[in-house]
């Protein structure tokens, strides 16, 4: 049976307990709550921003629309401008003149089907316009509180990481002269039993699994010598005799 000094042993448990509140910190870290708030902002964010490109394109391509539309009013309107002109000026002969006056006729049906069109393109754009402005505006609040939250996480980290560290530096000087062999099977079992390597055995119960002994192996192990390394029959983590 592995043997390690009994007070090696003891020291175990003032180990397990750094180790389980070093564990204990990094689960905080990983599980803070703004760290779920941080992911909902940017899930919307990335929506938002997708909403924000898609109008800039259709704004984009509405004011195309708006100013092809008023070149082809003021295409219209300059033909007939000339018509007129030539109208007033009653050049021509009379068949001439009443062919201007047609033309005049079809530029004015032209001419209101066509600003129409512009109309509907201006308000299209407007419209446009708006939401792009709202989705660029709820995508910077959302960047901004993002933001805050992510100084919020960047702060708890760094507390919590110096906390781990004191917690690191703690444990060097505690585990410093710990028998080897009792170390590495300590952070052996703490490995494959959850952060718990060691527990102390207490008025007949395993603290680690807090399972009853029955009184044959509580027997069993009171024959042991001191430096034994015993383990749970139940959890197989080492059990610590003599802790207070």
């Amino acid at each position: 049976m592995p043997s390690a000094p009994a007070a090696d042993q003891i020291r175990l448990l003032d180990v397990q307990d750094i180790d389980l509140r070093a564990q204990q910190a990094r689960h905080r870290r990983d599980h803070l709550p703004v760290l779920t708030q941080i992911a909902e902002l940017e899930s919307r964010l990335k929506d938002l921003d997708e909403a924000r490109v898609a109008t800039a394109t259709r704004v984009s391509d509405l004011r195309r629309a708006v100013q092809k539309a008023e070149d082809d009013v003021q295409v219209v309107r300059d033909r007939a401008a000339r018509d007129n002109a030539r109208l007033s000026a009653g050049q021509g002969s009379p068949k001439d003149l009443q062919a201007l006056q047609s033309e005049l006729e079809v530029l004015g049906r032209r001419q209101s089907a066509l600003e129409e069109v512009e109309l509907e393109a201006m308000e299209a754009l407007e419209a446009a316009e708006g939401e792009h402005a709202s989705a660029k505006e709820q995508v910077d609040a959302i960047t901004a509180q993002v933001e805050e939250l992510a100084a919020e996480r960047d702060a708890a980290w760094n507390e919590i990481d110096e906390e781990v560290a004191t917690l690191e530096r703690d444990r060097n000087l505690v585990v410093d002269g710990i028998d080897a062999t009792l170390l590495a099977l300590y952070d052996k079992l703490r490995a494959a039993q959850g952060g718990i390597g060691a527990a102390a055995l207490a008025q007949g119960q395993c603290l680690g699994c807090r399972t009853v002994l029955n009184p044959g192996d509580l027997r069993d192990i009171e024959t042991k010598a001191p430096d034994a390394i015993v383990r749970c029959e139940e959890c197989g983590r080492i059990l610590v005799r003599g802790a207070k």
